[in-house]
């Protein structure tokens, strides 16, 4: 008894979600046609995209066809069986007429890679939130290391009073923070359209009071699984890209223990301050109340001088 054989048929079906011209670019990729040819299949028919496999095989070409976002599915090949009596020796006078609605001959599982490109430098394509926290982390890191290096050379224009050489150092350091806020820029659009929403929405960062929440929508805010009008999924996550999105929690941990540090210290430095403060206060109002009676002495002795001074004179005659 021979194997059961499968087909993959299309009627026309999108998953949700997922717009006719997504799907129809992605199977323009998918089957390196052009979009005219791909048109045919959204007829409203129904059409063989691929005959004559086994479930196995079947199962891997709809996988690669969900992922181009239309609702293929698998059915059944009729069993045909044939006797010796009929195989005729003459050949089929004619053969079987190509359908119309035929999709073009291409090999669904070698036309299209399982996961869309990664392109770094670019506002096209997708990356999902662990590789978008990485590469953050790995332009955070390149900045440091850049900004460490001009801060250095900056401290050493300034020890030799070179303004010309001040005045370099200033305009690389601008350009500098331009061109790593252009390649931020262009990681969080390729975010964005993982999650299937405009590139333009970037703009939001720079309303006020959004523009502080945003960016932790975009960390949060999970992607499509399958492809969207901005391609197909980014691929897996490597181990590389877990490393660096995880220096994230040792980077906030840092920064936190920093800032506790620095406000321990500052809470503490304001309260030997105002110890101090109140020390020197109360010696220099010791000081004023021990001088007090000094001068009370003083006073009194020169009252009592003053005293003998003005006595009468003794009248002699009375004696």
């Amino acid at each position: 008894m021979s194997e059961n054989r499968f087909k993959i048929v299309f009627d026309g079906a999108l998953l949700p979600g997922v717009d006719a011209t997504t799907a129809k670019l992605n199977l323009a990729e998918l089957f390196k046609s052009d979009v005219a040819a791909i048109e045919r299949l959204f007829s409203g028919r129904m059409v063989a995209l691929k005959r004559d496999l086994s479930h196995a095989d079947a199962q891997t070409y709809l996988q690669a066809l969900t992922k181009t976002g239309i609702d293929a599915r698998i059915e059944a090949e009729p069993s045909i069986e044939l006797n010796l009596s009929d195989v005729h020796t003459n050949p089929s006078p004619s053969a079987e007429p190509e359908s119309p609605y035929a999709p073009p001959r291409a090999t669904v599982g070698e036309a299209l890679p399982e996961f869309a490109t990664l392109k770094a430098f670019s506002f096209s394509g997708r990356i999902g939130r662990l590789r978008f926290l990485a590469w953050t982390m790995a332009l955070t890191l390149v900045t440091l290391g850049i900004g460490s290096v001009l801060a250095i050379f900056g401290f050493g224009l300034i020890s030799t009073n070179s303004t010309a050489g001040l005045i370099v150092a200033g305009l690389l350091a601008v350009i500098l923070i331009v061109i790593l806020a252009f390649i931020s820029i262009q990681f969080s659009v390729q975010r964005l359209h993982d999650i299937g929403w405009s590139g333009w929405l970037w703009l939001l960062n720079l309303v006020p009071f959004v523009g502080g929440a945003f960016p932790f929508v975009i960390m949060i805010v999970p992607g499509n699984n399958t492809a969207n009008r901005y391609g197909a999924p980014p691929p897996p996550n490597s181990n590389a890209v877990r490393v660096l999105a995880s220096l994230w929690l040792v980077f906030i941990a840092i920064m936190f223990v920093g800032g506790l540090t620095g406000g321990l210290t500052a809470i503490q430095d304001e309260y030997e301050s105002a110890t101090d403060s109140a020390y020197q206060s109360s010696s220099v109002t010791t000081d004023e109340v021990e001088a007090a009676p000094v001068e009370v002495d003083s006073a009194a002795d020169s009252t009592d001088d003053a005293a003998e001074a003005a006595q009468p004179p003794v009248d002699s005659a009375k004696e």
